[in-house]
């Protein structure tokens, strides 16, 4: 679902370790944050970890992304990527509203992803959208396949990094832009309304989406299909990685207290490393609210999508050794190079200034009803369809 070459291998061969030196050395990995994470944050942190890394195996093993299923909508038609994702909105919004209604569970205060509805919300999600295409996946995309072992996405995941510095930078300039106050369907419809509501948009997205792929190709793609499917070596149903994904969503709120998020911690890495360098970030207006401030000062291991994002990594690794592979090269086009240069700083900032990414923006948000979510896919969207266009002149497909 992302440029990379990542398909897991559709062999008829029974599950079985195929590159056993890249599991035991994704196993030691993962052995070892959880214990540090363990020691020094505590369980919950370390159940997010685990969580993460579920979500690696789960989006390497699907080929669940974003940006592929968006291309091909617009390339061919297939609407199969698309259609799944709005299953998958529907079961975590089905779980996700009552519970946010909760407002706490075992402990941990609840709360949804919502956000106003303005002009950065449009810029930023457009801009994310042509980043993903140039860059070539989303932000839960980059991750997994970049710890899959495709090196051209550890250059896009360089310059998200890159990129949402620099969103983090101008961030300030960004919050007073034109617009409309958060709206969330479940506090202006209740419960059952906000549900309601917004399975009437998923329905909506679904059958546009169908009935375009029926008159472009003449028959409809089933989200359940997978070529002899294994559970180690994959390939998995979108269908499967949809559900899968939604529990990963709903165990993230029940751990964290809020939906799961990408790219904050990309413009944390960026921080950090600029501190090291001897860039003073902690007076720029992102960073010197309280909450920001801290997360600056401690250990990324206190960092909740930090710890999240180390673990779809090295999920995704764990995945691609299982299913045999893991093999990087390091022979990228120049052109493929320059794209994902660009695209990763479109990316990361386009991130920084609305509200998040396709995980934290536009799943979470639409997660928890907020229409932020919806503009930013609408905007996204577009953004992927210019993309899409514009990835001949950098050599890609």
């Amino acid at each position: 679902m992302t440029d990379a070459t990542l398909t897991p291998s559709s062999s008829t061969a029974p599950d079985r370790i195929s590159n056993p030196k890249t599991v035991a050395a994704s196993l030691a990995l993962a052995a070892l944050f959880y214990i540090l994470i363990f020691i020094n944050v505590g369980w919950r942190q370390a159940s997010l970890f685990g969580v993460g890394l579920a979500a690696g195996v789960i989006l390497y093993h699907a080929a669940f992304g974003f940006t592929g299923a968006w291309r091909e909508v617009v390339a061919t038609g297939r609407s199969a990527g698309l259609r799944a994702q709005m299953v998958m909105l529907g079961v975590t919004v089905l779980i996700f509203t009552p519970l946010i209604a909760m407002g706490e569970i075992g402990g941990v205060s609840l709360r949804g992803s919502v956000a106003p509805l303005n002009i950065a919300v449009v810029i930023g999600a457009f801009m994310f959208g042509i980043g993903m295409q140039l860059g070539g996946g989303c932000a839960s995309g980059t991750l997994f396949t970049a710890g899959g072992g495709n090196a051209r996405m550890l250059i896009t995941l360089a310059f998200f990094i890159v990129g949402s510095v620099l969103g983090s930078w101008h961030w300030s300039l960004w919050q007073d832009v034109p617009g409309f106050e958060a709206v969330a369907l479940s506090q202006s419809f209740g419960v059952f309304g906000g549900i309601a509501v917004s399975f009437v948009l998923f329905a909506a997205v679904y059958l546009c989406a169908a009935s375009w792929e029926k008159h472009k190709l003449g028959s409809l793609v089933p989200t359940t299909s997978a070529s002899s499917p294994t559970l180690l070596r994959g390939p998995w149903p979108l269908l499967a990685g949809a559900l899968a994904l939604a529990a990963v969503n709903v165990a993230t709120l029940l751990l964290a207290g809020r939906p799961w998020g990408v790219t904050s911690a990309f413009a944390l890495w960026g921080a950090k490393l600029a501190g090291f360098i001897g860039i003073d970030v902690s007076t720029w207006a992102y960073w010197a609210r309280p909450g920001q401030l801290l997360t600056l000062d401690n250990s990324i291991l206190y960092d909740t999508t930090s710890v999240m994002n180390i673990g779809i990594m090295l999920g995704a690794l764990l995945a691609a050794g299982l299913a045999g592979r893991f093999a990087p090269s390091f022979r990228i086009p120049g052109k493929s190079i320059l794209a994902a240069v660009v695209g990763g700083i479109m990316l990361g900032y386009g991130a920084r200034i609305a509200f998040g990414c396709n995980i934290g923006a536009y799943f979470g948000g639409i997660a928890s009803t907020s229409l932020h979510g919806w503009l930013w896919f609408v905007a996204a969207f577009a953004g992927s369809s210019l993309g899409t266009r514009l990835r001949p002149w950098f050599g890609l497909s």
